[in-house]
């Protein structure tokens, strides 16, 4: 079986982008793969394709799951790459969506795949979306850095240039398979406060919806994420504020954001788990239906 698997082949494409998304090391609190998923459904994007998983993914780690279809047909749902259109009339481009869970293994193969779709849909460029935890305070505007092998594009969204040297990610691999090949290519990546790591962060997603739009040319409806992104600066500002020395950390982080101050020194301050623990214990307290 080809790992490519097309449920149709989509044709018409208007000088089309490839915007991709992956669930785990490269998607600090769901921020990536959930502003994929609201680009997709504010499009009303369908798929066209996926990737089958028995090659590039480790089961024990990335595990299928037991579905149960109108609460009684038992259904096995395996993990795996999907890739969806979104026809945009009224933009300069319709968009390519690809969303899946990092994979484990063969990531050569892998993002060879992903470049080879790419050349026959004949996209004009590849965008990828991740999130990395940061000493940066919630209630601050998101920061977002990246890069753009287009200088023109690099000048055009103002991207803050990532100075990151280390391990990387499927998405690394990614832009280095593009630029291999001659695809341009851009990546963004959200801020997210490492001490609400554990939490979904539809405000960095946010920030990622509005930063790719003003790359691809494409606007959507961002106002249910809004709301999201709102009700989450104000859980997370109840939470620090039930404990003062959270409260006093945040505190710090946001003099250092407005006053560009040196780094806080972390021998000082509560330690990142000691605050992750604080929070998940205030949530638990307010319940599941915490306004």
């Amino acid at each position: 079986m080809q790992p490519l698997m097309w449920d149709r082949r989509p044709d018409g494409l208007r000088a089309p982008a490839l915007v991709c998304a992956f669930k785990g090391w490269n998607d600090a609190g769901d921020a990536a793969s959930a502003a994929l998923t609201f680009v997709g459904a504010a499009l009303d994007a369908t798929r066209f394709a996926q990737i089958d998983p028995e090659e590039f993914y480790d089961f024990q780690a990335t595990r299928p799951r037991i579905e149960l279809a109108d609460g009684t047909t038992r259904r096995l749902q395996w993990p795996s790459v999907e890739i969806w259109e979104a026809r945009v009339p009224r933009a300069p481009r319709d968009l390519v969506l690809l969303s899946g869970p990092e994979p484990s293994m063969r990531w050569r193969t892998f993002t060879r795949i992903i470049v080879d779709l790419a050349e026959a849909l004949e996209v004009q460029l590849v965008v990828t979306l991740g999130a990395l935890l940061a000493d940066v305070p919630h209630s601050r505007p998101v920061s977002i850095t990246g890069f753009a092998t287009d200088e023109a594009l690099r000048a055009r969204t103002d991207l803050t240039p990532s100075t990151y040297e280390g391990p990387t990610g499927i998405i690394g691999v990614l832009h280095a398979a593009c630029a291999e090949a001659g695809l341009p290519s851009a990546s963004l990546w959200a801020t997210v406060p490492h001490y609400v790591a554990a939490a979904p962060n539809p405000k960095a997603a946010l920030a990622l919806v509005r930063k790719l739009e003003g790359m691809v040319g494409v606007t959507v409806d961002a106002s249910e994420l809004e709301s999201a992104a709102a009700d989450y600066e104000r859980q997370v500002s109840l939470a620090v504020q039930s404990d003062p020395d959270v409260q006093a950390f945040v505190e710090r982080l946001e003099r250092a954001a407005e006053e560009e101050e040196e780094p806080v020194d972390p021998t000082q301050l509560p330690s990142g788990d000691t605050i992750a623990r604080e929070f998940q214990r205030y949530l638990r307290q307010r319940g599941p239906d915490a306004e």
